[in-house]
């Protein structure tokens, strides 16, 4: 019965200590930080594929889905390599489905008129995948979550949600409400835009849907990797 005690304890202890490092590592990730969206306008920002509406609401970007189109992207003018990116997200719907593009690419032969590179996902869906990576038109998923189910609880439909990302060498982590989700190390794309998805939908059911986007702050200098629980799983790509 002690050992049992003393276990619970020590996991109570390793877990408040988790919490307590991602939000010294969160407000230091404030400190220097650059917004990509001055909250009023799109400016910095481009559509580059699909039909989807993006517009600027009560200082968020609110991307609303259509039918008969492709996944629709809004991404930064700029690319960017290491960087720690915090925003808050929004989805209204399970019925919909969204992510963030990181690193990420457009067109050229292997991927005509499409966007391409690791996207941090938004779920809504009984599926509960919001903070796990997936490769956007190349190797589909990375990081489901169900290699980490205790994160799936972390997403609340109707609601902002605060995402972490941190892309660092070629490191990369996720957060979702502070609740550590995936962990990859991959050497594909060490630079490449951010970019807002809107899904691609095929009913009226799900046409019309909204995913609001707001508070995006980047870091790209004096970065420092935020641990990261050791007994979670990591993905590595670049294993031989």
């Amino acid at each position: 019965m002690f050992g049992k005690q003393l276990k619970g304890i020590v996991l109570f202890f390793l877990a408040a200590a988790c919490c307590i490092s991602f939000v010294i590592a969160k407000e230091q990730s404030r400190q220097g930080a650059v917004p990509l969206f001055d909250g009023k306008s799109l400016r910095g920002w481009k559509k580059i594929v699909g039909k989807a509406a993006y517009a600027v609401e009560d200082g968020a970007i609110v991307g609303t889905s259509v039918i008969d189109s492709a996944n629709s992207f809004l991404v930064t003018e700029k690319s960017y390599g290491d960087f720690v990116l915090d925003l808050d997200l929004k989805i209204e719907s399970p019925l919909g489905n969204s992510g963030v593009q990181t690193r990420s690419h457009f067109g050229g032969s292997l991927h005509p008129n499409k966007v391409y590179g690791r996207q941090v996902e938004v779920d809504p869906s009984p599926r509960s995948w919001s903070g796990g990576i997936y490769d956007e038109d190349r190797r589909e998923w990375l990081y489901p979550l169900d290699l980490n189910p205790a994160a799936k609880s972390a997403f609340t439909v109707g609601a902002y949600n605060h995402y972490r990302i941190e892309c660092i060498g070629n490191v990369m982590k996720t957060w979702v409400n502070g609740i550590p989700a995936a962990h990859v190390i991959d050497d594909l794309d060490r630079s490449g835009f951010i970019g807002l998805q809107v899904h691609a939908v095929e009913t009226k059911e799900e046409a019309g849907h909204k995913v609001y986007f707001k508070n995006i702050l980047i870091r790209t200098e004096g970065i420092i990797p935020t641990p990261f629980p050791a007994d979670l799983p990591v993905v590595n790509l670049n294993k031989k």
